[in-house]
């Protein structure tokens, strides 16, 4: 008899820990690796919560780190934040996409792992797609192999067995070119317990992703979707927003609007900044911020979404 997991809980349901990276490759990073790994140490922080006393109050934090340098450089910037540091092999730091998607299949708490092919064929880094299994193993839970490329990043659900997704990442023939819509479907109700999809169609102008909608939509409560709204009309994204509102209104969701950074270029490319990346924790929600005009007045409607947190 085949075991059907339950659908994965909402990332607003209380966690026993995040698990993330270190950023350990230079050869990757090169000049960007240490502010990068400053970036990371300040998000670290934020979810740990240290009170004056240096206890953290926040989520316990499991933190892979590649290599010796990287290691030592993990555990000096992360002194007093209770982190466990790994040290094993791995490309991109982004495990929302590479690691398990934690779930319960018959009461027990599973890693449930799918292929991962950097995004698409861009990012083919060693260490990334056998990375779930890995982390499911240090965290000392079975493993279930899918034989299929999703990213964790491509799907958000509200933990009714409802997600939504974008076509142009999920129906992109550099994923899962032999599978239909219905097929996918059909894969996310067996290997996921999820009932329905919602599909949005494109997510951002540039994403290397191909679109997730970790980036463009996401539940902040059940049946309650958040999603940008355009700052202004040189919003690379202004038609991408407007179109994911109605299809998500049709759907019968609740949608509230965030506003958008806007338009901001780097090398004179419209890059797909976003606030609606943000991270759930067990006691709040960190939200990325690109010093553009809209930074406090997104932060504070996030903060509307989550009194509590």
């Amino acid at each position: 008899m085949v075991k059907i997991p339950a659908c994965p809980l909402p990332e607003w349901a209380h966690h026993d820990a995040v698990w993330s990276a270190w950023p350990s490759h230079g050869h990757l990073w090169q000049e960007d690796l240490e502010p990068a790994r400053d970036e990371v140490a300040a998000l670290f922080r934020a979810i740990a919560d240290v009170d004056a006393t240096g206890t953290p109050r926040g989520e316990k934090l499991m933190i892979l780190a590649h290599g010796q340098e990287a290691r030592s450089s993990a555990e000096v910037a992360l002194a007093g934040l209770g982190a466990t540091i790994i040290d094993t092999p791995f490309g991109d730091i982004w495990l929302r996409d590479t690691g398990p998607i934690f779930t319960a299949v018959d009461g027990a708490l599973h890693g449930i792992g799918f292929r991962f092919n950097g995004w698409g064929g861009k990012y083919e880094l060693p260490g990334d797609d056998d990375l779930a299994s890995r982390v499911a193993g240090f965290a000392a839970v079975p493993f279930i192999a899918n034989d299929w490329i999703l990213e964790g990043g491509a799907i958000d659900g509200d933990g009714t067995g409802t997600i939504l997704t974008t076509k142009q990442c999920l129906l992109n023939p550099n994923r899962n070119p032999d599978l239909s819509q219905a097929e996918i479907e059909a894969k996310l109700a067996a290997d996921l317990g999820l009932t329905e999809v919602i599909w949005l169609g494109d997510g951002l102008l540039n994403d290397h992703t191909d679109g997730h909608v970790d980036n463009l939509a996401r539940f902040v409560a059940e049946g309650v979707v958040a999603v940008p709204e355009a700052a202004g009309p040189d919003d690379p994204n202004a038609a991408i927003y407007e179109a994911a509102r109605q299809s998500l209104e049709a759907a019968g969701l609740d949608v509230r609007t965030i506003p958008s950074p806007g338009l901001l270029e780097v090398d004179g490319e419209a890059i797909p900044a976003s606030y609606m990346n943000f991270l759930i924790t067990n006691k709040a929600v960190i939200v990325p911020i690109y010093g553009q005009p809209n930074d406090d007045a997104a932060v504070a409607a996030i903060q509307a979404l989550f009194p509590g947190r």
